[in-house]
């Protein structure tokens, strides 16, 4: 009997590891558990964000340099304005940015990608990165394709 509650405890530890470390890869998945950026701010306008929210990653070559602080709509323009903080070293960044928003995996989040310009003068501090790429709805794309497939016949 002694040896049956010695495994009986050994399995609840091993089920109560397996919750903790997939609540910690949740919460590290949401971004729920990161820590604010500090840096200078700068804003993008897109036709449309999909499924970009408030501290999505901002990313250059693949490594995070920033955290989506906000969108909003333009009253004049109705486009979504992105309000991006990007942290401090990387305070070099060309004014002449591409900002485009891509998607993570299968999973489907949404980050900011930053690919750098060749201008000499940088961004600063409520500067806004004229040049964008909207989200890829995957809907659009394949209800296209099929209308074209349908246009053919």
């Amino acid at each position: 009997m002694n040896a049956q509650r010695g495994i009986e405890i050994l399995v609840g530890a091993f089920v109560l590891a397996g919750i903790i470390a997939l609540l910690m890869l949740t919460l590290k998945w949401s971004n729920f558990g990161s820590t604010s950026v500090h840096g200078y701010t700068v804003t993008a306008e897109f036709d449309n964000v999909g499924g970009l929210s408030d501290r999505s990653p901002v990313k250059l070559a693949g490594m995070t340099i920033g955290r989506v602080e906000r969108i909003q709509i333009d009253p004049k323009s109705f486009e979504a304005v992105v309000t991006m903080v990007i942290a401090d070293q990387y305070n070099n960044l060309p004014k002449d940015s591409f900002a485009s928003i891509y998607t993570a995996g299968l999973l489907g989040a949404q980050y900011v990608e930053i690919s750098p310009g060749g201008d000499t003068q940088v961004l600063k501090n409520g500067d806004k990165i004229t040049m964008t790429q909207s989200a890829v709805i995957l809907e659009k794309v394949i209800s296209k394709f099929l209308f074209n497939k349908a246009a053919e016949k």
